[in-house]
């Protein structure tokens, strides 16, 4: 399994419209083949800051969706909003307690 965790830093203005399109698309990207698990974190002291987190069966799994057109689609309506470039990782899980 692979963890993928995005940061993203949005124009203080766009924070809302950000989250409508999280919204329209949770679904869809939680039910895309190989995803297994999908949460969006917002920072608590500067609220222009989302994070999502997400479980993927595989590293093809990440990439297949990656190459999509619902990525291709979100990610193009998502990058508009950006005041910062977004950061990505992409880990294993250790330990779960």
């Amino acid at each position: 399994m692979l963890v993928r965790i995005v940061k993203m830093t949005f124009e203080p203005s766009e924070t809302e419209a950000f989250q409508e399109l999280f919204e329209r698309n949770k679904e869809k990207i939680r039910g895309f083949e190989g995803c297994n698990f999908l949460e969006l974190y917002r920072d608590k002291n500067r609220d222009n800051i989302f994070f999502t987190y997400s479980y993927w069966e595989s590293e093809d799994a990440l990439e297949n969706y990656r190459h999509s057109d619902l990525f291709k689609e979100v990610w193009s309506d998502t990058k508009k909003m950006f005041s910062g470039k977004p950061e990505a990782w992409s880990v294993d899980k250790v330990h779960s307690l």
